[in-house]
């Protein structure tokens, strides 16, 4: 049965009941540290390894939902995130080598359990999620990944005298991509109207969005 309910409703009541969430994200003690200048070399270094395995897990994940939702506004929406999580992984190496790391040795680095759960679970959304979930999810999750990297890249040029190559991986996700949204609400609508359960992308958003904090949380252990 077709859902009653609006993309941009559905949205917007699920950005409202993750406001504590974000709320906690917003104010995240690890890029309070940042921005103090408190963060040490092996923090960062850390934060570069987590970031491969994630960025690269998520390429894959994306790439794998644009396949099972080809010929589709849903497949066009998780290329175009597959497109952008390849960028991402390119400008990392800008960040490592910043740090004195080999770009092509990240992959070495052995992950945590705490900072690899967001990505795990996107892997998991892949597979069994509906594309209304996916797109969901992460208009209510991208916002305030994007917002915690604008500060990363303001801290690392004010306090680490970081320069712009150094910073572009934190800089390419703090600008929204264009006409982000209004594909995912797009989506998200034709997958309501085709019976997709609210419900379901509520959990989807809810997991993702407390996987995120684990993810800083899990950085500010380590630091």
């Amino acid at each position: 049965m077709a859902s009653s309910t609006s993309a941009a409703a559905l949205v917007e009541q699920i950005r409202a009941e993750l406001a504590p969430i974000d709320q906690k994200l917003a104010n995240h003690p690890f890029t309070s540290a940042l921005a103090g200048g408190d963060v040490p070399t092996e923090s960062l270094e850390r934060f570069a390894g987590e970031q491969h395995w994630i960025i690269s897990s998520d390429r894959r994940s994306f790439a794998y939902l644009s396949a099972r939702y080809a010929d589709s506004a849903a497949g066009e929406l998780f290329l175009s995130l597959a497109q952008g999580e390849g960028t991402a992984l390119g400008l990392l190496g800008g960040f490592a080598r910043w740090l004195g790391l080999d770009p092509g040795r990240l992959s070495e680095y052995e992950p945590t359990p705490g900072a690899h759960a967001y990505t795990a679970y996107v892997s998991w959304l892949a597979l069994n999620g509906s594309a209304t979930d996916v797109a969901v999810a992460f208009v209510a999750n991208l916002a305030a990944w994007g917002a915690n990297c604008g500060r990363a890249a303001a801290a690392l040029r004010s306090e680490y005298d970081a320069d712009d190559t150094a910073v572009a991986f934190f800089d390419v996700f703090a600008t929204p991509a264009p006409g982000f949204e209004e594909r995912a609400l797009a989506v998200i609508e034709a997958g309501l109207s085709a019976g997709d359960s609210p419900a379901r992308a509520r959990t989807a958003a809810r997991l993702l969005q407390a996987y995120e904090l684990m993810f800083w949380d899990t950085m500010l252990a380590a630091t």
